[in-house]
Protein backbone atom coordinates (compact mmCIF):
# COMPACT_ATOMS: atom_id res chain seq x y z
CA UNK A 1 0.00 0.00 0.00
CA UNK A 2 1.57 3.69 -0.78
CA UNK A 3 1.32 5.96 2.13
CA UNK A 4 2.87 9.23 2.41
CA UNK A 5 2.86 11.03 5.28
CA UNK A 6 2.50 14.77 5.65
CA UNK A 7 4.54 16.39 8.32
CA UNK A 8 2.72 15.77 11.65
CA UNK A 9 2.11 12.27 10.48
CA UNK A 10 -1.22 12.68 8.60
CA UNK A 11 -1.50 10.53 5.40
CA UNK A 12 -0.70 12.65 2.27
CA UNK A 13 -3.18 12.41 -0.29
CA UNK A 14 -2.86 11.96 -3.94
CA UNK A 15 -4.78 14.41 -6.23
CA UNK A 16 -5.34 15.23 -10.23
CA UNK A 17 -7.09 18.38 -10.81
CA UNK A 18 -8.20 18.77 -14.22
CA UNK A 19 -7.77 21.97 -16.04
CA UNK A 20 -4.99 23.09 -13.49
CA UNK A 21 -2.61 25.38 -15.60
CA UNK A 22 -5.20 28.70 -14.35
CA UNK A 23 -8.01 29.98 -12.55
CA UNK A 24 -9.96 27.47 -10.01
CA UNK A 25 -7.65 24.96 -11.12
CA UNK A 26 -4.31 26.77 -10.13
CA UNK A 27 -6.23 27.47 -7.12
CA UNK A 28 -7.36 24.49 -6.23
CA UNK A 29 -3.89 22.75 -6.79
CA UNK A 30 -2.27 25.27 -4.02
CA UNK A 31 -4.72 24.33 -1.37
CA UNK A 32 -4.36 20.67 -1.50
CA UNK A 33 -0.50 21.75 -1.85
CA UNK A 34 -0.46 23.49 1.25
CA UNK A 35 -2.18 20.83 3.16
CA UNK A 36 0.62 18.42 2.67
CA UNK A 37 -0.99 16.53 -0.49
CA UNK A 38 0.76 15.72 -4.32
CA UNK A 39 -0.44 17.22 -6.84
CA UNK A 40 -0.90 15.96 -10.37
CA UNK A 41 -1.92 19.34 -12.55
CA UNK A 42 -3.69 18.18 -15.97
CA UNK A 43 -3.71 20.73 -18.72
CA UNK A 44 -4.18 20.87 -22.73
CA UNK A 45 -1.76 22.58 -24.15
CA UNK A 46 -0.65 25.49 -21.58
CA UNK A 47 2.19 23.22 -20.03
CA UNK A 48 4.96 26.52 -19.40
CA UNK A 49 1.76 27.78 -17.08
CA UNK A 50 1.13 25.08 -15.43
CA UNK A 51 5.06 24.05 -14.61
CA UNK A 52 4.66 27.41 -13.25
CA UNK A 53 1.86 27.02 -11.35
CA UNK A 54 3.41 23.32 -9.95
CA UNK A 55 6.65 25.42 -9.18
CA UNK A 56 4.89 27.97 -6.88
CA UNK A 57 3.11 24.43 -4.66
CA UNK A 58 4.72 23.85 -1.40
CA UNK A 59 6.24 19.98 -0.86
CA UNK A 60 7.31 17.64 -3.42
CA UNK A 61 5.79 14.67 -5.84
CA UNK A 62 3.86 17.67 -8.27
CA UNK A 63 3.69 17.04 -11.58
CA UNK A 64 1.86 18.49 -14.53
CA UNK A 65 0.64 16.06 -17.38
CA UNK A 66 -1.51 17.19 -20.54
CA UNK A 67 -4.38 15.39 -22.01
CA UNK A 68 -6.94 16.98 -24.38
CA UNK A 69 -10.41 16.03 -22.03
CA UNK A 70 -12.38 15.90 -25.63
CA UNK A 71 -10.47 13.00 -27.03
CA UNK A 72 -11.61 9.75 -25.02
CA UNK A 73 -8.88 7.62 -26.16
CA UNK A 74 -6.21 9.98 -24.41
CA UNK A 75 -7.57 9.50 -21.19
CA UNK A 76 -6.43 6.38 -19.75
CA UNK A 77 -3.20 7.30 -20.12
CA UNK A 78 -3.55 10.24 -18.44
CA UNK A 79 -5.01 8.86 -15.52
CA UNK A 80 -2.18 5.88 -15.79
CA UNK A 81 0.37 9.06 -15.63
CA UNK A 82 -1.02 10.65 -12.97
CA UNK A 83 -1.22 7.74 -10.78
CA UNK A 84 2.38 6.21 -11.84
CA UNK A 85 3.23 10.07 -9.98
CA UNK A 86 1.12 9.93 -7.28
CA UNK A 87 1.50 5.92 -6.27
CA UNK A 88 -2.13 6.49 -6.04
CA UNK A 89 -5.14 9.12 -6.70
CA UNK A 90 -6.90 9.69 -3.96
CA UNK A 91 -9.28 12.89 -4.90
CA UNK A 92 -10.36 13.92 -8.45
CA UNK A 93 -11.11 17.13 -9.07
CA UNK A 94 -13.19 17.61 -12.45
CA UNK A 95 -12.67 21.16 -12.97
CA UNK A 96 -11.59 21.20 -16.42
CA UNK A 97 -14.41 23.00 -19.34
CA UNK A 98 -14.52 24.86 -22.25
CA UNK A 99 -17.41 28.34 -21.53
CA UNK A 100 -17.02 29.67 -24.59
CA UNK A 101 -16.08 28.01 -27.80
CA UNK A 102 -13.47 29.16 -30.50
CA UNK A 103 -14.66 32.65 -32.09
CA UNK A 104 -15.52 32.32 -35.46
CA UNK A 105 -13.29 34.45 -37.79
CA UNK A 106 -14.84 37.78 -38.90
CA UNK A 107 -17.64 37.46 -35.89
CA UNK A 108 -18.04 39.55 -32.90
CA UNK A 109 -20.71 36.89 -31.39
CA UNK A 110 -19.81 35.72 -28.47
CA UNK A 111 -20.66 31.80 -27.49
CA UNK A 112 -23.41 30.09 -29.69
CA UNK A 113 -26.62 32.23 -29.24
CA UNK A 114 -29.71 30.24 -31.01
CA UNK A 115 -30.72 32.94 -32.66
CA UNK A 116 -27.63 34.09 -34.12
CA UNK A 117 -25.47 30.75 -34.75
CA UNK A 118 -25.47 28.92 -38.20
CA UNK A 119 -26.10 25.28 -37.52
CA UNK A 120 -22.85 23.84 -38.25
CA UNK A 121 -21.38 26.19 -36.00
CA UNK A 122 -24.28 25.44 -33.64
CA UNK A 123 -23.27 21.71 -34.33
CA UNK A 124 -20.00 22.26 -33.68
CA UNK A 125 -19.92 24.40 -30.28
CA UNK A 126 -22.65 21.63 -28.90
CA UNK A 127 -20.01 18.71 -29.86
CA UNK A 128 -16.80 20.16 -28.38
CA UNK A 129 -18.55 21.70 -25.07
CA UNK A 130 -20.20 18.23 -24.02
CA UNK A 131 -16.85 16.36 -25.10
CA UNK A 132 -15.00 18.29 -23.25
CA UNK A 133 -17.04 19.42 -20.20
CA UNK A 134 -19.58 16.53 -19.53
CA UNK A 135 -18.06 13.67 -21.31
CA UNK A 136 -14.21 14.25 -20.58
CA UNK A 137 -15.67 14.53 -16.53
CA UNK A 138 -17.47 11.17 -17.17
CA UNK A 139 -14.17 9.39 -18.72
CA UNK A 140 -11.86 10.52 -16.69
CA UNK A 141 -14.14 9.68 -13.58
CA UNK A 142 -14.24 6.09 -14.60
CA UNK A 143 -11.21 5.99 -15.11
CA UNK A 144 -9.76 7.26 -11.89
CA UNK A 145 -12.16 5.51 -9.95
CA UNK A 146 -11.02 2.14 -11.58
CA UNK A 147 -7.94 2.22 -10.09
CA UNK A 148 -9.27 3.41 -6.99
CA UNK A 149 -11.28 0.29 -6.63
CA UNK A 150 -7.66 -1.73 -7.12
CA UNK A 151 -6.36 -0.18 -4.39
CA UNK A 152 -7.16 -0.47 -0.58
CA UNK A 153 -9.02 2.27 1.20
CA UNK A 154 -6.96 5.39 2.72
CA UNK A 155 -6.33 5.18 6.18
CA UNK A 156 -9.85 6.53 8.22
CA UNK A 157 -11.21 3.36 5.43
CA UNK A 158 -12.70 5.82 2.37
CA UNK A 159 -11.28 5.14 -1.23
CA UNK A 160 -11.41 8.50 -2.56
CA UNK A 161 -13.10 11.78 -3.19
CA UNK A 162 -14.56 13.07 -6.61
CA UNK A 163 -15.59 16.83 -6.33
CA UNK A 164 -17.11 17.70 -9.47
CA UNK A 165 -16.72 21.86 -10.62
CA UNK A 166 -20.19 22.50 -11.69
CA UNK A 167 -22.09 25.86 -11.94
CA UNK A 168 -25.16 27.82 -11.15
CA UNK A 169 -25.67 28.58 -14.82
CA UNK A 170 -26.62 25.27 -15.07
CA UNK A 171 -29.79 26.36 -12.89
CA UNK A 172 -30.26 29.91 -13.94
CA UNK A 173 -29.50 29.45 -17.45
CA UNK A 174 -26.71 29.97 -20.37
CA UNK A 175 -28.27 32.32 -23.07
CA UNK A 176 -25.17 33.01 -24.54
CA UNK A 177 -23.81 29.47 -24.43
CA UNK A 178 -26.75 26.96 -24.04
CA UNK A 179 -24.15 24.32 -24.47
CA UNK A 180 -22.09 24.92 -21.32
CA UNK A 181 -25.27 25.30 -19.40
CA UNK A 182 -26.44 22.02 -20.44
CA UNK A 183 -23.18 19.89 -19.96
CA UNK A 184 -22.88 21.79 -16.62
CA UNK A 185 -26.25 20.59 -15.69
CA UNK A 186 -25.66 17.02 -17.06
CA UNK A 187 -22.43 17.34 -14.29
CA UNK A 188 -24.08 17.95 -11.26
CA UNK A 189 -26.36 14.68 -12.82
CA UNK A 190 -23.83 12.47 -13.21
CA UNK A 191 -21.93 13.51 -9.64
CA UNK A 192 -25.31 12.69 -8.06
CA UNK A 193 -25.79 9.23 -9.93
CA UNK A 194 -22.30 8.34 -9.29
CA UNK A 195 -22.46 9.27 -5.52
CA UNK A 196 -25.11 6.56 -5.25
CA UNK A 197 -23.56 3.96 -6.63
CA UNK A 198 -19.60 4.47 -5.52
CA UNK A 199 -20.88 4.37 -2.04
CA UNK A 200 -20.45 1.54 -0.86
CA UNK A 201 -17.13 1.20 -2.30
CA UNK A 202 -16.28 4.42 0.49
CA UNK A 203 -15.93 7.10 -2.52
CA UNK A 204 -17.67 10.03 -1.89
CA UNK A 205 -18.91 12.16 -5.38
CA UNK A 206 -19.84 16.01 -4.91
CA UNK A 207 -20.37 18.89 -6.98
CA UNK A 208 -20.11 22.86 -6.10
CA UNK A 209 -21.75 25.30 -8.43
CA UNK A 210 -20.07 28.80 -8.06
CA UNK A 211 -21.48 31.93 -9.98
CA UNK A 212 -19.02 34.51 -11.35
CA UNK A 213 -15.77 33.91 -10.39
CA UNK A 214 -12.82 37.07 -10.53
CA UNK A 215 -9.78 35.10 -12.93
CA UNK A 216 -7.80 35.91 -15.70
CA UNK A 217 -10.03 34.73 -18.06
CA UNK A 218 -12.87 37.19 -16.78
CA UNK A 219 -10.98 40.21 -16.13
CA UNK A 220 -12.13 41.76 -19.20
CA UNK A 221 -15.88 40.83 -18.21
CA UNK A 222 -15.18 42.73 -14.90
CA UNK A 223 -13.06 45.68 -16.26
CA UNK A 224 -15.52 46.42 -18.95
CA UNK A 225 -18.82 48.35 -18.94
CA UNK A 226 -20.37 45.64 -17.69
CA UNK A 227 -18.15 45.03 -15.00
CA UNK A 228 -20.65 46.46 -12.15
CA UNK A 229 -23.55 44.84 -13.32
CA UNK A 230 -22.02 41.11 -12.93
CA UNK A 231 -20.69 42.34 -9.52
CA UNK A 232 -24.71 43.26 -8.57
CA UNK A 233 -25.80 40.17 -9.29
CA UNK A 234 -24.84 39.78 -5.80
CA UNK A 235 -25.76 41.62 -2.75
CA UNK A 236 -22.41 41.29 -1.85
CA UNK A 237 -21.25 43.59 -4.53
CA UNK A 238 -18.71 41.25 -5.42
CA UNK A 239 -17.60 38.07 -6.86
CA UNK A 240 -15.78 34.91 -5.93
CA UNK A 241 -12.54 34.48 -5.77
CA UNK A 242 -10.46 31.58 -7.11
CA UNK A 243 -9.28 31.01 -4.11
CA UNK A 244 -13.05 30.79 -2.07
CA UNK A 245 -13.98 28.33 -4.60
CA UNK A 246 -10.91 26.01 -4.07
CA UNK A 247 -11.14 26.11 -0.51
CA UNK A 248 -14.77 24.73 -0.81
CA UNK A 249 -13.49 22.12 -3.28
CA UNK A 250 -10.84 21.64 -0.83
CA UNK A 251 -13.16 20.70 2.38
CA UNK A 252 -15.72 19.00 -0.30
CA UNK A 253 -12.96 16.42 -0.87
CA UNK A 254 -12.17 16.06 3.03
CA UNK A 255 -13.48 13.44 5.70
CA UNK A 256 -15.19 15.78 7.13
CA UNK A 257 -17.55 16.07 4.23
CA UNK A 258 -18.20 12.33 3.68
CA UNK A 259 -21.62 12.96 5.07
CA UNK A 260 -22.20 15.86 1.97
CA UNK A 261 -21.87 12.95 -0.71
CA UNK A 262 -24.09 13.33 -3.73
CA UNK A 263 -24.56 17.21 -2.86
CA UNK A 264 -24.46 20.39 -5.42
CA UNK A 265 -23.23 22.84 -3.05
CA UNK A 266 -24.46 26.55 -4.44
CA UNK A 267 -21.57 28.63 -4.39
CA UNK A 268 -22.87 32.03 -5.84
CA UNK A 269 -22.93 34.63 -3.18
CA UNK A 270 -26.73 34.58 -3.06
CA UNK A 271 -26.80 35.98 -6.80
CA UNK A 272 -28.95 33.06 -7.62
CA UNK A 273 -31.40 31.32 -5.18
CA UNK A 274 -33.57 28.34 -5.91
Amino acid sequence: MWVSRRPGGTVSRGVLVTGASRGVGAAAARAFARAGDRVVLHCRGAVDRAEEVRASLPGSGHAVVTADLGDAAAIPSLVDESAAVLGRIDVLVNNAALFVDEPVAGSRRIGHPLAETPYDEWVAAWRRTLAVNLEGAAHVTWCVVRQMLDKQPEEGGRRGAIVNVGSRGAYRGEPDVPAYGAAKAGLHALGQSLAVSLAPHDITVTSIAPGFIATDMTESFLAGPGGDAIRAQSPFDRVATAEEVADAVYWLASPQATWSSGSVMDFNGASYLR
